[in-house]
């Protein structure tokens, strides 16, 4: 993942996160370690601000956001959520997929790369669409 701008993450995801990770590491899950490591990653990089400070326009946990594939055309919704709720039929992508760790902390508006297994993938955030901590759901 690259990064041509700061990444932001709220100080409870940040914790929430770093614990998921934490339980990872001490169940020696190793079908995630990997994953577990480039999230380790994105959060060792980010700006951490309190729930109620971050901007509308950044994507967080349990976001549902509108992407566009730059290279397709195909536009797609996802919301980012935790392992343990992720159903991709719904639309709801582990934050431990690729495509969501490179999500994180990123602006509406932003062109995102993503390494997926078949090709390197830019994707715009198109929209928003939900945000817990612009909504005032700080306890999601």
């Amino acid at each position: 993942m690259i990064h041509k701008q700061a990444i932001y993450v709220t100080k409870t995801d940040r914790d929430r996160l770093s614990n998921m990770i934490e339980l990872a590491r001490d169940h020696n899950d190793r079908a995630n370690l990997h994953y577990v490591g480039k999230l380790e990653n994105e959060l060792n990089y980010a700006d951490v601000v309190a729930s109620k400070e971050i901007p509308p326009d950044i994507v967080t946990m349990r976001s549902r956001i509108r992407l566009q594939d730059l290279d397709t055309d195909v536009e797609r919704v996802y919301s980012i959520v935790f392992p343990s709720e992720a159903d991709f039929e719904e639309g709801k992508i582990s934050i431990l997929a690729p495509l969501a760790t490179a999500l994180l902390g990123h602006r509406r508006g932003e062109i995102v790369e993503v390494d997926a297994p078949s090709r390197l993938r830019r994707l715009k955030v198109l929209e928003i669409l939900y945000q817990p901590e612009s909504s005032g759901d700080y306890h999601l």
